[in-house]
């Protein structure tokens, strides 16, 4: 495997950054983690713009292009040969005088990573192993005004203390915010069913909206699945008829317990699951191809103009 640092393409082995840079030291970086399906990348714009969103939030200014970004992100997928791929763009401050106190002049460290995936689309084999295992955390959410819940950073401490606390083979936090609010997993964003419709957090908390969370609402919306954004109780999601988890590489992810109550998946999260794969299969493999079984009349329908 090769990775891209500062410019050049070397050995994923022996790919450093210096031990003085602040991505490093402080975790002043900003990154996306994003998927590529037969060789591009899923909903790339939206990614990059959420990166230069982040930047924005830490008066960090690269000086980098998204033609730029996108020109190191093709030539590292060519280097390794990946048509389906996990890819990881990082933006560090660089190194600077070793004060806390962030200079405006940046050096950046820009790097991207990647290692292969399954390919995606219809008939695709997840990249999860099971269904989610959900624990609520007494951890919570720092509040908007303490860590700017949009800003995609370096600093994930938040979410490892949550992933510290979980027992009993649980594989996902849940944390709320400082109301006693869910907000979202450690590393994904929350749905869950009732008679009501679709729930899935209000952007208004404390978390970081998905780029697979905004494509799942889209395509429930298309399927005309009421889509409901609010603030729930930890119980409200025990007693769903379905919970899943979205984000990049899990695409979405059946719960099967929260908190050790089963809920499990179900019609709606199978059929969201099924549009995504059909979007999946038509912007990056060229069609809808045909699970094994299917005919073309089990395909779900796809009238979206590229959300």
């Amino acid at each position: 495997m090769q990775y891209h640092v500062d410019g050049d393409l070397v050995p994923a082995e022996s790919a450093t950054v210096n031990v003085r840079d602040r991505g490093f030291q402080y975790g002043d970086a900003a990154f996306e983690t994003m998927r590529a399906y037969g060789g591009s990348i899923f909903e790339l714009d939206a990614h990059l713009d959420r990166l230069a969103a982040t930047c924005d939030e830490l008066s960090l200014d690269h000086g980098l292009a998204d033609g730029d970004l996108r020109e190191r992100i093709d030539e590292t997928h060519a280097a390794n040969d990946l048509a389906d791929a996990y890819v990881k763009l990082s933006i560090t401050r660089g190194i600077q005088p070793g004060t806390l106190t962030a200079q405006p002049d940046v050096d950046p460290t820009v790097v991207v990573i990647v290692k292969p995936l399954p390919r995606g689309g219809v008939g695709s084999t997840p990249v999860w192993d099971d269904h989610a295992v959900v624990q609520t955390t007494k951890t919570r959410k720092p509040a908007a005004n303490a860590l700017p819940p949009g800003a995609k950073t370096h600093n994930y401490l938040n979410g490892i203390l949550a992933r510290n606390e979980l027992v009993d083979g649980s594989d996902e936090a849940l944390l709320r915010d400082g109301d006693g609010f869910v907000a979202e997993g450690a590393a994904s964003n929350l749905f869950f069913v009732t008679d009501s419709g679709l729930h899935t957090p209000t952007a208004d908390l404390p978390l970081l909206p998905g780029i697979t969370r905004s494509a799942v609402v889209d395509l429930a919306r298309e399927e005309s699945i009421p889509v409901l954004q609010g603030r729930y109780e930890p119980s409200e999601v025990r007693e769903a008829d379905e919970v899943f988890l979205t984000n990049t590489t899990w695409e979405l992810r059946p719960v099967a317990t929260v908190d050790g109550i089963d809920v499990g998946g179900g019609p709606v999260t199978t059929l969201l699951q099924r549009r995504f794969d059909a979007l999946v299969e038509r912007r990056h493999y060229g069609g809808e191809r045909l699970s094994p079984g299917e005919t073309a009349a089990d395909e779900p329908s796809d009238d979206s103009t590229g959300e």
